[in-house]
């Protein structure tokens, strides 16, 4: 295309490129993308890719591939969309089913059994590091440090519900912005050379200009893709299945803030609530997640192997867990879809409003003080193996029993700690060396 517009073959390239290396969790993926759209390609402009990943945060889903499905719309209309959000996806999906299955066939093979104890306390130290550079990002004012604090104690002490959390602090932030509270403002855009988005835009894209006919017409299409295998299944009545895509489906509308700010939410429903995992097994699936490429939420299709594989009504094991991972990543993404195609042109519309991004603000104070949960609920699982709960009033307690703490977790989450936060070694790399020390520990040095 003319004025530098990428072809469609072009941008299909690219997509997979960034698909297949979107490691590391969301920062790291939003980073490569930036790197690639804004910097090198030119395709997209600083103040527009800010833009869409403000508006991605706001909304429920992995912000990483929402924000490539809002590019890939930008540039190439819902076929842009669709196909950019799917390759940022599938290579992981691919992945994880793979490592998912081995899991679940093989865990209790000593050497199998032994890199996830190791991988485990290291995984810890990942949450701790991105609790302290999200935080660092979004807590720049006293006010926030509030924000996060209160989130934190209604979340851990009182068990207030995650959306009613992200409900508060938005209608806080668009409160406090519309009021002129000045650690609301949102930064002034700097002047810079537009992207090929940019220019289409400009120059009178037709489906960047809101149409609610044609946003009803999309919304019915992936409302339809959204359910049908959900009604199917719980229809059939075998199995998990029908749980499975309730479960994953409610989470969708929910996952506010990434997957860090949710993952103690699934672990605890997951274990407690359906039987699905073990205790301790959600930090595996995490482990595997942040290893391979794709959102950090593919840590659910983990989460739907191991509960079609164990629960496969007349499909047998292998097969159930197929199914349900499969099932539990159409019902989690396919909203994904939704949200951005039927409401990116309203998005759009809505550039430089104040009171939106103050709403943002707060939401994102709030989910520091929720992956803070996460990292609390964590440690105790991996540093302790027996944890008392209770209730005292209003308060919710969670006590562990000092004698049953592990010493090498704790010493492989501090040292795995200090390799990230002093000398920034990679996380996949840590990973790997814990995991190491996990197999000699579990071959060499046990009985």
């Amino acid at each position: 295309m003319s004025d530098g517009h990428p072809r469609f073959s072009e941008a299909l390239r690219v997509w997979l490129k960034i698909g297949l290396l979107s490691f590391g969790g969301p920062a790291a993926q939003i980073a490569t993308m930036h790197r690639i759209l804004v910097e090198e390609r030119r395709w997209v402009s600083e103040t527009r890719f800010l833009h869409a990943l403000n508006y991605c945060m706001l909304l429920p889903g992995p912000e990483a591939q929402q924000l490539a499905t809002y590019i890939g719309w930008l540039l190439h209309r819902g076929l842009g969309g669709v196909v950019a959000g799917t390759l940022f996806v599938l290579p992981g999906f691919l992945v994880m089913m793979v490592l998912a299955g081995l899991y679940a066939g093989f865990h209790q093979v000593p050497l199998v059994d032994g890199l996830f104890y190791g991988i485990k306390p290291a995984v810890l130290a990942v949450v701790i590091e991105a609790l302290l550079r999200i935080g660092k990002r979004a807590l720049k004012h006293r006010i926030f440090h509030g924000i996060a604090a209160a989130a934190f104690v209604g979340i851990f002490f009182l068990g207030v519900p995650f959306p009613l959390i992200v409900l508060a602090a938005g209608l806080m932030g668009f409160l406090a912005a519309r009021a002129g509270h000045p650690a609301f403002r949102p930064k002034a855009d700097k002047p810079e050379e537009s992207g090929a988005a940019d220019r289409a835009i400009e120059s009178g894209a037709e489906h960047t200009k809101p149409n609610l006919g044609r946003s009803l017409r999309v919304a019915v299409v992936c409302l339809v893709l959204w359910l049908a295998p959900l009604a199917a299944f719980m229809g059939w009545g075998e199995g998990a299945f029908a749980a499975i895509g309730l479960f994953f489906s409610k989470l969708a509308v929910v996952t506010f803030g990434g997957a860090y700010a949710v993952l103690a939410y699934v672990a605890q429903e997951a274990v407690e609530v359906h039987g699905w995992l073990r205790p301790g097994e959600m930090l595996d699936g995490l482990g595997l997640a942040e290893t391979t490429p794709g959102p950090l939420i593919l840590v659910n299709q983990f989460v739907g192997f191991l509960a079609g594989f164990r629960n496969p009504g007349v499909l047998g094991p292998w097969l159930g867990g197929a199914v349900g991972a499969t099932l539990t990543v159409w019902v989690t993404f396919t909203p994904c879809f939704l949200w951005i195609l039927a409401g990116a042109p309203y998005v759009e519309a809505l550039r430089g409003n104040k009171a939106l991004s103050g709403a943002l603000a707060a939401i994102t104070a709030a989910v520091v003080g929720v992956i803070f949960n996460l990292a609390a609920w964590f440690a105790l699982h991996v540093l302790f193996g027996r944890i008392a709960e209770s209730r005292v009033g209003v308060l919710h307690l969670t006590v562990p029993d000092p004698a049953s703490l592990d010493p090498l977790a704790l010493v492989l989450a501090a040292a795995a700690g200090l390799a990230m936060l002093r000398f920034h070694l990679g996380m996949i790399a840590t990973l790997a060396a814990c995991g190491s020390v996990g197999v000699v520990w579990r071959l060499l040095l046990l009985p």
